[in-house]
């Protein structure tokens, strides 16, 4: 995922996944066997969500931090009274911080997924969608020459939540009206319902995901 002198951005929403991210993107510079540096890039959506802890967070671990503002929050919800606004939102996100990485000269960008997103997005996508689909742990996107790494998805949302926790990491509220009322959401909910019946549940979803193998997950298979 990182390749020697790379210059990586993380994208950092407020919440406890992508702050976890950049303290362990940044601890990890002191002994990585390749040198790389970090910035940290936050948009600002304009739903009045006060980032200044972020800030002070990236001058403690002396990383450089950018926020860059939208009104994508009040479009979305003001403007276009968007009734299922998550797929917009993500689009209207993503185009905002490739911009910003594109304007910075950077071409790769780490991201807070974790194993119970990837295995969440697995689902959803073939409830919803009726198809086997995943975000990969790479991905190169060829319109814009950025490259997507996801250097947690083998840490569980557990794990990422008690890291988070010991590190007293200053975690923003969300304010996003639609917070807790998605198709995401959904999922989660039903994921524990069905936990409670299959213990095993997540591992083994997790596992059928790589030995499909879905692109880029699987693990290699060995000549017959």
């Amino acid at each position: 995922m990182i390749a020697p002198n790379d210059k990586i951005a993380v994208g950092v929403s407020g919440g406890k996944d992508s702050l976890a991210l950049l303290v362990l993107l940044s601890a990890m510079r002191a002994y990585y066997p390749q040198p790389y540096s970090l910035t940290a890039i936050t948009v600002d959506m304009g739903l009045g969500m006060d980032f200044s802890p972020i800030a002070e967070l990236c001058e403690r671990l002396e990383v450089p931090f950018t926020q860059v503002k939208t009104q994508i929050g009040p479009i979305i919800f003001d403007y276009r009274k968007e009734k299922n606004p998550c797929s917009m939102c993500a689009k209207m996100r993503r185009g905002a911080l490739n911009n910003a990485l594109l304007e910075q000269g950077f071409t790769k960008v780490a991201l807070g997924h974790h194993r119970d997103d990837a295995v969440e997005t697995f689902l959803m996508s073939l409830l919803f969608e009726g198809r086997l689909s995943c975000f990969q742990p790479v991905t190169y996107l060829d319109r814009t020459g950025v490259t997507q790494i996801r250097p947690m998805l083998y840490l569980t949302e557990g794990m990422v939540r008690r890291f988070a926790e010991e590190q007293q990491l200053p975690v923003i509220e969300n304010r996003c009206p639609a917070d807790k009322n998605t198709k995401r959401q959904e999922i989660k909910e039903l994921i524990v319902t069905l936990s409670k019946t299959y213990p095993d549940l997540k591992n083994r979803v997790f596992g059928a995901m790589q030995r499909l193998p879905l692109p880029e997950w699987g693990v290699q298979r060995e000549p017959r």
